[in-house]
Formats: C-alpha cells, sequence, structure tokens
C-alpha cells in the first residue's frame, strides 16, 4: 500500500519539532496522528503541559500549537503494509530544508523513537538543532509507560526552556 504522510502541524512559532517515522494504519485510516489507541504520544503530552487528556484531534493539534510545538513525519511517502517501520519501502523523505525556512524558530527535534531518528539523521537537515533521540510511543516499543513518560517530560520540558 502506498502510504503518504500529513501535513504538518504547528505554528510558524514553534520552538521544537516532534518527528515520527511514518502514521501507522490506524493513524492513515483516521487521518490524525498517532491515533492507536493505545499509543502514548497524547497522553504524554498532555501531561506535559497539565491539560485534561481529550480525544478530539483538534484539541490535540491545539495542544500542539499553543505550547510551542510542531509535528511532523520524517517519511513523505512509501510502499508499507501494515504499520511496522521495517515494513518501508521505496522511502521518500520530506523536505525539511522548506520547512525549516517555515518554522524558523525550531531549535529541538525530538525523534519519535529509533527509525524516526535515523532516517531524519539521513536528511542532514538538523543544521545545528539539538536532535534527540527519543523512545518511541508505540506499544510496540516495550519501555514501560512511566519511563517513556519520564523521558519525554524532561525532553520536552528543557527543549521549551
Amino acid at each position: 500500500m502506498i502510504c503518504v504522510c500529513f501535513e504538518p502541524v504547528g505554528r510558524q512559532d514553534a520552538r521544537a519539532l516532534i518527528v515520527g517515522s511514518m502514521p501507522g494504519t490506524a493513524s492513515l485510516a483516521a487521518g490524525e496522528y498517532y491515533a492507536h489507541p493505545r499509543n502514548a504520544f497524547w497522553p504524554i503530552l498532555f501531561r506535559c503541559f497539565h491539560a485534561p487528556y481529550s480525544g478530539s484531534y483538534e484539541e490535540k493539534k491545539r495542544l500542539i500549537e499553543e505550547n510551542g510545538l510542531a509535528l511532523w513525519d520524517t517519511v513523505g511517502s512509501c510502499l508499507r503494509e501494515g504499520s511496522l517501520d521495517s515494513g518501508m519501502r521505496g522511502i521518500r523523505p520530506n523536505d525539511f530544508d522548506a520547512f525549516f525556512a517555515r518554522y524558523p524558530h525550531i531549535r529541538t527535534v525530538l525523534c519519535n523513537g529509533k527509525t524516526a531518528y535515523d532516517l531524519f539523521s539521513r536528511t542532514g537537515a538538523g543544521g545545528g538543532r539539538t536532535v534527540l533521540r527519543m523512545p518511541s510511543t508505540s506499544p510496540a516499543y516495550t519501555l514501560p509507560y512511566a519511563e517513556k513518560e519520564e523521558i519525554w517530560l524532561k525532553a520536552l520540558r528543557q527543549a521549551l526552556g
């Protein structure tokens, strides 16, 4: 199946970017970043910003925008059956030079998992920004939730000052 990533979420004044690899099948079907119900991404972000959790995608995007974040993926398109990053073929990366021209205030890139980090690193788009490899929020990554949350909260707070 041909997979195409979503448009970025964020305002022009964003200070940190969170990048994933490519949305999984649940996210592609829903048309929303991190739509799998067991993915820890949204619960961690709501906790970080002391906001009550909302299942509304509009509220989730607002949380990103109002807290100085941007959200995108490293892969613009690929071929893949299922949701596993290891199944991606024919990877076409997103244009991060154009992205960073549009979002010039971003100084930190938080890569959601090893694949996102490896793929982002290959683009050469770091350009003096701090690039962090974060534990994947995917339920397939078995690090306990409390540990994922602690690492993410610390990194987000440092990135956003």
